[in-house]
């Protein structure tokens, strides 16, 4: 599988571009599913979740990038249906797109629906998360980041990348995301960390990652040390 982990979606021209080598083709060449599901465990959810489905969401397309098609797959009705309804579409699909929302909501409905069990298994899928859908491919968050508490508690996460994220860093009107906090914050995790701005992506394929920017970030070792 190949990771394109946003803070704010298709932000700028070279995340746009770091998707389009992912694909392998034009956008408007590929099939894609987007996952509202992070969007439910919060204030307003469903009012977002219609906005991103819909493409109304301009700060940061994700659905709205001209898709050859376009599909919603809510985890939370997956366990209800059959594997044969969702399994081979997902498998057939281009992109994932993962929305933002609770990260932790996100992470219990992966696992309970088998998309967490199914990700692995998608070796030509390119998975684009935005904050909380790229936060949850991390080892863990951090009780910073826990707002939604999952059955036995805890922050630890999916785990399909070894680093962590710290998303929305110095975003106006977000005091408690300076760089600062994120220092403090990278100080407590177990790995490395990465402290990114909304014009940041961070690509990963075949365990090599890069960082794709036109804004601000940081690389944090597991001291907490740049």
């Amino acid at each position: 599988m190949k990771l394109l982990l946003t803070e704010s979606g298709i932000k700028n021209a070279s995340i746009h571009a770091a998707l389009v080598e992912l694909l392998g083709k034009p956008i408007a060449e590929s099939t894609a599913l987007i996952v509202p599901t992070a969007l439910h465990a919060q204030r307003g959810g469903a009012v977002q979740a219609a906005r991103v489905i819909s493409g109304r969401e301009d700060r940061g397309p994700m659905a709205g990038l001209g898709w050859k098609s376009l599909g919603v797959l809510e985890l939370a009705a997956l366990p209800s249906i059959g594997t044969e309804l969702w399994v081979p579409m997902v498998r057939e699909t281009d992109a994932l797109l993962v929305e933002g929302g609770d990260p932790m909501y996100l992470c219990h409905w992966m696992r309970e629906s088998g998309l967490a069990d199914l990700l692995p298994t998608l070796h030509d899928t390119v998975y684009v998360g935005l904050s909380a859908g790229s936060m949850v491919l991390t080892p863990s968050i951090g009780p910073d980041f826990v707002r939604w508490a999952p059955p036995g508690g805890g922050d630890k996460t999916l785990g399909i990348v070894d680093f962590s994220i710290f998303p929305h860093t110095d975003y106006p009107g977000m005091p408690d995301n300076s760089m600062a906090n994120a220092e403090k914050w990278a100080a407590t995790m177990p790995v490395r960390s990465y402290a990114i701005d909304n014009e940041t992506a961070i690509k990963v394929v075949d365990g090599k990652v890069e960082v794709v920017s036109e804004g601000n970030w940081r690389l944090f070792d597991p001291e907490g040390k740049a």
